[in-house]
């Protein structure tokens, strides 16, 4: 089913403990699986790097007799939903390389921008590359630093210089682990304390699961090195500002996850509200899309004072890849995900709430669904801005082609799903609801301008597309 809602990312995991580590990273992967299916992998120290990856689900790709003899007290772990680089076993991470210093492994979590351009300088000077992922371009940009200094920290410091886009990295050098956010922290990161040593990750929720404690998140900009004791900061002077993806709260990270400060689920309740305060309606059940709609449901019914009811029932058991080529069968894929309950939209006037619309086809489809189950109206609201503009910095909304909002009004858009109204919240609504100022988000997708240079595409405050170089 091609999903209304942006596709999700990629999860990393870095830790350093006093006890084996292999169990704790396949554990922490298991939690990071919603930022990516298509692949998983672990790499751990010992006596050199020796990783295990395959592709699906991470208790697919990892089997337990491998992760169970993987033996080490530092290691790294990924989750892989592909932005750049085509979705196979050779672009699963985590990437290891051998160099003279010793081995090192890279997890990414992002996309870097000027990737291609690097990769292309890099083929001209006679370097070969085996993958098609910019996290390739980064681990040899590493190793090849890293030679050149022997030091691994000021080598990690010369490649944030180097790369320009989002990427939250967990690395191996050697016998030395380390994570690493972008100066602008686009993607999330933090780090916390397990059972038996210190650890980063994707998301704070990892800590939870492992039996741990959430610390802090990482600044845009700094380094980490995890110790079995201790976490040691190293920080870059190369932070100039922020820009938190707003859509990590809207849709992508795991509603019990602490991002940047803000609990998600209380942001996705808070979006909720403020979107029944702009957009109300007369109807007599909210209904959430699951399981993306469903606290920004919670929300829209607390401030509208409409009763909630799980008026769809999700069947978990069909995989997010399951696409049918022909229309009618990517419908009946829709219904064996989603069934309705009758006795809740029977004769009501019912509000879907969804966190998010892309290319319009499947809420086309479920408001169908919903009307078909004897729904007497069916109206739309959605717990972000409409999506105007392609996402450069990881995740899946390429081409402005492909968005339900390109050329149309939000009433052409209303019309084309079939509903009989439908609602966004508006930018300054979601910013407020974020609890974070604006300039500390990255809004390009709804606003079309950008917190740092994307070719063809204007920066935040700049006044002519035609002044950027």
């Amino acid at each position: 089913m091609e999903p209304d809602h942006p596709r999700e990312e990629c999860g990393v995991f870095a830790i350093a403990s006093v006890a084996n580590v292999s169990i704790d990273i396949f554990y922490a992967l298991r939690v990071l699986q919603h930022r990516g299916q298509e692949s998983a992998g672990i790499a751990i120290y010992n006596n050199g790097i020796k990783a295990i990856k395959g592709m699906g689900l991470a208790h697919q790709a990892l089997k337990t007799d491998d992760v169970n003899n993987l033996k080490g007290q530092l290691g790294i772990g990924h989750v892989r939903y592909s932005t750049m680089g085509s979705s196979n076993l050779e672009n699963a991470q985590p990437i290891v390389v051998s160099t003279n210093y010793g081995d090192i492994a890279l997890a990414h979590n992002g996309e870097i921008v000027n990737a291609e351009k690097i990769m292309d300088e890099l083929k001209k000077k006679g370097w070969a590359f085996i993958t098609s992922s910019d996290s390739e371009i980064a681990v040899r940009l590493l190793a090849n630093d890293i030679a050149n200094t022997g030091d691994p920290v000021r080598s990690l410091k010369n490649l944030m210089s180097m790369l320009h886009g989002s990427y939250s990295m967990t690395i191996m050098i050697d016998n030395r682990v380390f994570a690493m956010r972008d100066p602008l922290g686009f993607r999330p990161l933090c780090v916390g304390r397990t059972k038996s040593g210190f650890a980063a990750a994707s998301e704070s929720v990892v800590f939870d699961t492992l039996g741990g404690e959430f610390i802090r998140d990482v600044e845009p900009g700094e380094i980490v090195e995890m110790l079995p004791g201790e976490i040691r900061s190293i920080k870059t002077g190369l932070s100039k500002g922020k820009a938190h993806c707003m859509f990590e709260w809207v849709y992508i990270a795991r509603a019990d996850s602490c991002i940047d400060g803000k609990l998600v689920y209380e942001v996705r309740t808070r979006i909720g509200q403020r979107l029944a305060k702009e957009q109300p309606v007369d109807a007599d059940v909210v209904v959430p899309i699951p399981d993306s709609g469903r606290s920004h449901a919670i929300g829209y019914s607390e401030e509208s004072g409409i009763r909630y009811s799980e008026g769809l029932m999700k069947n978990r058991y069909v995989e997010r890849t399951f696409i049918m080529p022909e229309q009618a069968d990517r419908v009946t894929n829709v219904m064996l995900k989603l069934n309705p309950l009758k006795s809740v939209i029977k004769d009501k006037r019912v509000v879907l709430v969804d966190d998010s619309i892309v290319r319009g086809n499947t809420i086309r489809q479920i408001v169908q669904i919903v009307r078909n189950a004897g729904a007497k109206e069916v109206h739309v609201r959605v717990g972000s801005p409409p999506i105007r503009a392609p996402c450069f910095f990881g995740i899946d909304m390429k081409t402005r082609e492909q968005f339900a909002a390109t050329g149309r009004t939000i009433e052409e858009i209303g019309k084309m799903i079939t509903a009989d109204s439908l609602g966004y919240i508006s930018v300054e609504g979601l910013v407020d609801a974020i609890g974070h100022p604006a300039n500390d988000l990255c809004l390009g997708c709804l606003t079309e301008e950008y917190p740092m240079s994307v070719p063809g595409e204007k920066v935040r405050y700049q006044k002519k597309l035609d002044s950027f170089v």
